[in-house]
């Protein structure tokens, strides 16, 4: 997980618009935010994103 994209999440964390445990819609709003970065994470590295938010650590 690079830093750019623990900064996009933490971002989308600030707007408090959704759970960040929703991540169909953290995606929907990484994508409306031009985050595509994450968008695409979110499609590959689920798993790795749910670790972060658990832990506040990013592999």
């Amino acid at each position: 997980m690079t830093d750019k994209i623990k900064e996009q999440i933490l971002a989308i964390r600030d707007t408090g618009l959704t759970n960040m445990f929703d991540v169909n819609a953290v995606q929907t709003i990484a994508d409306e935010m031009e985050f595509y970065e994450l968008v695409i994470f979110l499609e590959e590295e689920k798993i790795k994103y749910v670790n972060f938010i658990l832990t506040g650590k990013g592999e």
